[in-house]
């Protein structure tokens, strides 16, 4: 693939080509609202058309971080009885400093997240907290923002009690999810309503910051000034609802803070304690965080400390926020990945909803697990989108080699040796004029990869291209910035083979329904809906009984389709990818 060059093809300016859009999907009411990503901070964008500009100014990751740990600290987690009356509750609170914004959950009970507009607030309501007598028990004393509300003469209260509406913090049940596909107008209107569906809400999105502001409360007892960050699903746009919550325990800000202040002739450090290694002291730090979160961590239990991992972790569930946790400590690269996935969901409004679909698709055909093992992994999944968006011509989305030659010098950034340096401005990166449809390219992922070369190609988002293996792993998906490591080591040749087997599957069956789709009225499972139905997977098994090449079979049926169709398809889309050796 060529340098990255979104105007290559002919045509009007990129104001021409929205203009046009908008008066051709207006006159067809088809506009739709999509949403963003909640950590993007805004509750959604106006999509015009497909691969459209959005002029509409986004934020670095940086800055939308920094904003979200910002108000996590000025916001208190209450657990509140089963029934309330929400204005009081509303007014009992206001007394000490207006109110931003709330609202309410349900996880082992009900539970209010209220954000103050000064952390001064937060304080003035700590002060009035008491610690609660638990008769022949005894109390740990341990002052945080998990507070917990009881009403006093609650019986002479019954009359103004009522149920609270609760923000939805789980995903659909696969029926409703079913009806939903089954009676959307497009597959287009499918893909995108699985996102909508799926994605973290912006309330769930302020639960996970509120968690790790708590957690910090904690470890800012041993380590002051230090932060806890999320990383990963979380933050990166591509989380769905019920994924885990993945954080670090950043300590580099601390060295920050005492740099700031050296000056004259004269150096002050800290005394401190030597240790072998990073890695020990790395299990040293997290070895007492645990202990501190099982023993006084208000609604931490199940503490796991997984301290000889290659990444040592602990591990334990928050009970209040009903989020599985993992806690690392200086995970740097680990948030820079973050950044790059945050940036490339940003990009597009397509790249989001085709990830979140193929994410969807594999765990319908068990091709990932939550549990480790040799299968496929999301992040996997997520980098085989990405390439593949910048195979198509012209690319969706640019290479990262690409991203790196318009930093400059406040993007730099060298981890731990590796160069992790690209823009961080999302403004300057020009939209594509790439127009395909969701439904096309959902059909062309399963076909590329359906035919892919993988027992000599590997996968590099950097560069955009094929490259050789340089081992012998079935599938070889090069780490973005720890280039000598394979993100996909892990995955067998049976299960790769299973993914090859199912795309070509999915592909022969998205074909066949381009000639005859069932009306959406009619209910039958049709798309993306009829992709996600375990039985595409059982005929698969009862062919391979029967010793029958299936797959091979609908290799080359597409094949046949593809080049009997080959010259009708140029001259209606002149923007079909780049075939690659099968």
């Amino acid at each position: 693939m060529s340098n990255w060059d979104p105007w290559s093809s002919s045509g009007g300016s990129a104001s021409e080509v929205t203009a046009f859009c908008f008066i051709l999907l207006a006159s067809l009411n088809k506009i739709s609202l999509v949403n963003r990503p909640a950590g993007a901070g805004t509750a959604g964008v106006l999509s015009l058309c497909v691969g459209s500009e959005d002029r509409t100014p986004k934020k670095r990751f940086s800055e939308v971080q920094n904003e979200r740990r910002e108000q996590a600290q000025r916001t208190v987690l209450i657990h509140c009885p089963d029934k309330i009356n929400e204005k009081k509750f509303l007014k009992f609170l206001s007394q000490h400093g207006p109110i931003n914004s709330h609202f309410f959950y349900e996880s082992f009970g009900l539970y209010a997240a209220v954000e103050f507009c000064q952390k001064e607030s937060v304080t003035s309501l700590q002060n009035i907290t008491r610690t609660p007598s638990l008769g022949p028990e005894a109390a740990i004393p341990f002052k945080s923002r998990y507070l917990n509300l009881k009403l006093r003469n609650s019986l002479n209260q019954t009359s103004e009690l009522s149920s609270i509406q609760c923000s939805n913090q789980s995903s659909p049940s696969s029926k409703k999810l079913y009806q939903l596909l089954c009676c959307a107008e497009s597959v287009d209107d499918q893909l995108n309503t699985l996102l909508r569906e799926f994605q973290l809400t912006e309330e769930n999105t302020r639960l996970r910051y509120l968690t790790c502001s708590l957690i910090e409360d904690v470890a800012a007892a041993y380590f002051p000034d230090c932060a806890v960050r999320p990383f990963g699903s979380s933050v990166n746009s591509f989380g769905k609802l019920g994924c885990d919550l993945d954080m670090f325990l950043d300590l580099d800000e601390i060295g920050k803070f005492t740099a700031q202040k050296t000056s004259g002739n004269f150096l002050m450090e800290f005394q401190v304690k030597n240790v072998p290694s990073e890695r020990v002291a790395t299990q040293k730090i997290l070895s007492v965080i645990g202990e501190c979160l099982d023993q006084f961590g208000p609604g931490c239990v199940g503490v796991q400390r997984i301290l000889n991992a290659r990444c040592p972790l602990v591990r334990f569930s928050h009970q209040a926020s009903g989020f599985q946790c993992d806690l690392t400590t200086n995970n740097r690269i680990a948030l820079k990945s973050s950044e790059l996935l945050y940036m490339y969901g940003a990009l597009d409004s397509r790249v989001r909803a085709l990830v979140f679909s193929v994410r969807c698709w594999a765990r319908a055909h068990s091709l990932t697990s939550s549990i480790p093992g040799a299968w496929i992994t999301n992040f996997s999944l997520t980098m085989m989108v990405i390439f593949f968006l910048q195979r198509r011509s012209p690319p969706i989305l640019p290479t990262l080699d690409y991203l790196k030659t318009l930093a400059d010098a406040e993007d730099k950034c060298i981890i731990e040796g590796h160069n992790c340096t690209f823009v961080g401005d999302l403004n300057r990166i020009k939209p594509s004029r790439n127009t395909e449809t969701l439904e096309l390219l959902l059909k062309e992922f399963f076909e590329y990869f359906g035919n892919f070369a993988f027992n000599k190609n590997s996968i590099n988002i950097r560069q955009g291209r094929e490259q050789n293996k340089p081992e012998s792993s079935p599938l070889h998906i090069q780490n973005p910035f720890e280039t000598s490591l394979n993100v996909s080591k892990n995955v067998s040749q049976s299960q790769l083979q299973k993914f090859v087997d199912l795309a070509r599957e999915s592909a022969w069956i998205l074909h066949q329904e381009g000639k005859d789709r069932p009306s959406p009225s009619s209910n039958q499972p049709w798309g993306l809906a009829a992709l996600l139905l375990p039985s595409v997977a059982n005929n698969m098994s009862l062919s391979k009984k029967k010793k029958k090449p299936a797959s091979e079979r609908i290799k080359n049926l597409l094949d046949s389709i593809k080049s009997s169709g080959a010259e009708n398809s140029t001259a209606t889309n002149g923007r079909r990818a780049i075939s690659t050796q099968a």
